[in-house]
């Protein structure tokens, strides 16, 4: 996939000279629908003397504009405000001013993002409320948003917790990629572009610490190996304390301990071949990643099977019921090691009137994972970790053609993966009580389920081919229109094995009736599947676009596109004898009809930009997660509600009235509910009484002992995880100042965001809604010409007290456990270019 590439076209050199070689960071956000303003990294000799630089500065003043910002989505070189397009746009030092150095933090300048994740493995990354279910990872569906990096799709959503690593820009798109992109995604594209290898030496550096024990570096050397030849190498290494204490083991949980390298290779042997070699490694290895008490809810279990009285039946008592303590005292191992790397070729070959690119790619993911899935400081789930191993391969063609009037970009694709996974889940002495009916003498046993252990086996093989074009046909000077075409095939297949085994590692079988086997399977039930799925789907999709005067331009597009079908890898349900159901082996499709338009603007003399959009987003068999509320039996699988809508605007704002101060507002509003869903799992509060038989009413949410219903119809309901308003703003202002001796500017910067309620469960709950917040980050430092950058910085400013998601315990007993957000950190960066 072709990057987005960022030119400054104005204003004055001198001006790139003293802003540009430290990148200020306000000014370094730039978007095609909120186009801010953003002074690319430049190389530029240091002004003679202070003097000089404020004349100069003055001079320019009468051309200070936002910028002029080109771009090359549509495989060709336009400015951003022509693109027919809703994209934004962040450049790589408005990433390290604000400590945006991965997904998760970039959501806080991109309010259309949305990123949620209790571990690299469960993380979801969404745009305008749409790509992924909610919920557990399935390995058996694909992404709905892109991630993407130099070109190379990135299956495993796991890398979006990375970091950053040599980063140029980043690039959020919105709405159905499939006629130009290798891979097909439905909600819109994540792709970073990192600096490429140089034929002049460069080389830069940056270190920061801060509080809990934040240390971070950051370097990068480039420069040529001969005429012909010449290597980028970066790194990254990032270490922080854990946020949440665990009082049993003694340690710090939910840190960070990240490592980053990167190394290119660029062979142009003449001014029309290009072929780049480039190799990365990514490790996480951090206690990670706890999920502690935040509140209980009635549910419709007995009260003797609710968290009160199960936690008091064993003398437990949590170690705080406020989660702002930041405690825990589960008991189980926590870890997240994550390693992903890979290597690519990509080769750029200009033929005539045209352009062949070549895209070669392998990648690796290796998941560790150890987790506490009861949450709690009691021995009920004493290990559960699923590792997994992934590779794919593949391989993007694409031949792009332009003149005068017409431009065209055709293309093939092929892609496939195979993920293995060995999981263990295993109960502990406390497991009898919990899961056990109190009545029964059996839950007084902790030899039952004590040593109770499920291994899991399976594997995915997945494969996908398509060809994809797009045309652009420029009816007269102000009205061009835009047809795009793909077609796609998609295979999975699927094996999973669960086997299960008593304390004294004796087999559980569905022969045997005594009433201990049939309490162990009650946790956990083996089973084997062997789901499948393969189909065709064509999409296409229509834009006109036209240009109402110099800087007013008006788009509409529509596309009908798919999201490839699926299966269920993690087990399938199962009926009231426990044998698998197997028409849920696969799930259907997304059928996707997507309006969009827009309006792009710029005003006062280019000093403003305000761009406008209006989306909406039809699906058929929209691919939802299901949860059990069994521990162990079935934690979540997929199926298809039957429809989903998600349709909003946006606004984006930004001013530039002088080369001392910058601003920028953008926003967005998001309605993204079920149009129908009748038969969705029920949240907490009607769960877990007696199932209602025909002719029967459901108790009232909450009821001790009553009946629930077998499902629930959540139709016009909220799609979890979205919120109906979010905003990002900031600005900053600068002066020239000398410092140590050093001509430069001081510089004070502001970057803010907000976010509005949202559900944290599949099917909405009263107890499961995320307050909305507001998170506040100032900076202020000094930077010269020469590319010295010094900033001290303060993120959630005012300690804003928020959580990241929320999450119904397993056995519907009430309690709900959460991921609160970081509290305020500070600190010192470092920064220098040479």
């Amino acid at each position: 996939m072709t990057s987005l590439a960022l030119r400054r076209a104005r204003p004055a050199a001198v001006l790139s000279a003293l802003l540009c070689s430290a990148a200020p960071a306000a000014l370094a956000q730039t978007t095609a629908l909120a186009q801010t303003t953003a002074l690319t990294q430049t190389a530029a000799p240091a002004a003679e003397n202070h003097a000089a630089v404020v004349a100069a500065v003055a001079e320019a003043a009468d051309s200070t504009t936002v910028g002029e910002i080109t771009v090359t989505a549509r495989r060709r070189e336009e400015t951003v405000q022509d693109v027919p397009l809703a994209v934004s746009v962040v450049a790589g030092d408005k990433v390290d001013a604000t400590g945006a150095f991965n997904v998760g933090r970039l959501q806080q300048l991109a309010p259309t993002l949305q990123y949620y994740s209790s571990n690299p493995r469960n993380t979801a990354v969404n745009i305008r409320g749409l790509g992924v279910p909610f919920g557990l990872t399935s390995d058996g569906f694909e992404q709905g948003v892109g991630f993407y990096v130099d070109d190379v799709y990135y299956a495993r959503v796991a890398s979006a917790t990375l970091d950053f690593l040599d980063v140029s820009r980043i690039e959020v798109l919105r709405g159905p990629q499939g006629t130009l992109y290798g891979k097909n995604t439905t909600a819109g594209a994540v792709n970073i572009t990192t600096n490429q290898p140089t034929f002049d030496f460069e080389a830069k550096a940056e270190v920061s610490f801060g509080n809990l024990d934040f240390k971070q570096a950051k370097a990068a050397v480039s420069g040529p190996l001969s005429d012909t030849l010449a290597a980028r190498f970066a790194v990254s290494t990032t270490t922080r304390r854990g946020t949440i204490y665990n009082i049993t083991s003694r340690q710090w949980a939910n840190g960070q301990d990240n490592l980053g390298l990167r190394g290119q290779v660029l062979y142009r042997p003449n001014d029309d071949l290009a072929i780049t070699l480039a190799a990365d490694y990514n490790k996480q290895d951090a206690e990670c990643c706890a999920q502690i008490f935040v509140r209980t809810g009635a549910t419709q279990r007995p009260l003797n099977r609710q968290y009160a009285a199960l936690a008091a039946a064993q003398g437990y008592t949590v170690v705080s019921t406020n989660p702002f303590d930041r405690l825990t005292d589960v008991d189980a191992n926590l870890n997240a090691g994550n390693e992903i790397g890979g290597a690519s070729v990509r080769v750029v070959w200009n033929l005539g009137p045209g352009t062949l690119t070549s895209v070669t790619a392998w990648r690796y993911w290796d998941w560790k994972p150890e987790n506490d899935r009861d949450f709690l400081g009691l021995p009920i789930v004493t290990k559960s970790q699923n590792p997994s191993q992934q590779d794919q391969y593949s391989q993007e063609l694409r031949y792009n053609y332009g003149s005068e009037r017409l431009d065209v970009v055709v293309g093939a694709f092929a892609f496939k993966q195979r993920i293995d996974t060995q999981g263990t889940e295993q109960h502990g002495p406390a497991s009898s009580r919990w899961n056990i009916n109190p009545t029964s003498a059996l839950a007084n046993d902790p030899t039952v389920l004590d040593g109770l252990v499920a291994r899991n086996t399976q594997f995915l093989k997945n494969t996908s081919f398509a060809l994809f074009g797009q045309a652009s046909w420029k009816v007269n000077d102000r009205f061009t229109i835009q047809p795009g075409v793909r077609l796609n095939y998609d295979k999975k297949e699927g094996y999973y094995e669960r086997l299960v085994f008593d304390g004294q590692g004796l087999p559980v079988l569905f022969s045997q009736t005594d009433a201990r086997k049939v309490a162990q399977r009650g946790v956990f039930a083996p089973q084997v599947s062997a789901p499948e799925f393969s189909d065709w789907n064509f999409s296409y999709d229509l834009t006109a676009s036209y240009a109402f005067a110099r800087e007013i331009r008006g788009y509409a597009t529509y596309a009908k596109t798919f999201k490839t079908g699926g299966i269920n890898q993690n087990g399938l349900p199962t009926d009231t004898a426990g044998n698998p159901i197997l028409a849920a082996g696969s799930i259907k499709p997304e059928d996707v009809d997507h309006f969009e338009a827009g309006l792009k603007t710029q005003f006062w003399d280019r000093r403003a930009t305000l761009n406008l959009a209006a989306y909406r987003t039809d699906i058929k068999d929209y691919q939802a997660t299901v949860t059990n509320g069994q521990l162990g039996v079935l934690r979540g699988y997929l199926a298809n509600a039957g429809k989903v809508r998600s349709q909003g605007f946006e606004f984006d704002f930004s001013v530039q009235p002088s080369e001392r101060f910058t601003a920028y507002v953008n926003g967005a509003y998001v309605d993204a509910t079920y149009r129908k869903f009748v038969d969705a799992p029920c949240p907490p509060e009607l769960s877990g009484g007696t199932t209602v038989a025909a002719g029967q009413t459901p108790s009232a949410p909450g009821t001790p002992g009553g009946l629930s219903p077998a499902n629930c119809d959540i139709s016009g309901q909220r799609l979890p995880g979205v919120s109906k308003w979010s905003f990002s703003f900031g600005a900053e202002a600068n002066f020239p100042s000398t410092f140590l001796g050093r001509e430069g500017e001081v510089y004070l910067g502001y970057d803010g965001s907000y976010r509005s309620n949202f559900s944290s469960n599949a099917s909405p709950s009263i107890y499961t809604w995320v307050d909305g917040y507001s998170l506040s980050s100032f900076r202020v430092g000094f930077r010269t010409p020469e590319g010295i950058n010094v900033f001290g910085w303060v993120r959630n400013a005012f300690d804003e007290k928020y959580f990241e998601q929320l999450a119904v315990g397993p056995s519907n007993t009430g309690l709900i456990a959460g991921q609160p957000g970081d509290p305020r950190t500070y600190g010192l960066t470092l920064k220098a270019a040479f």
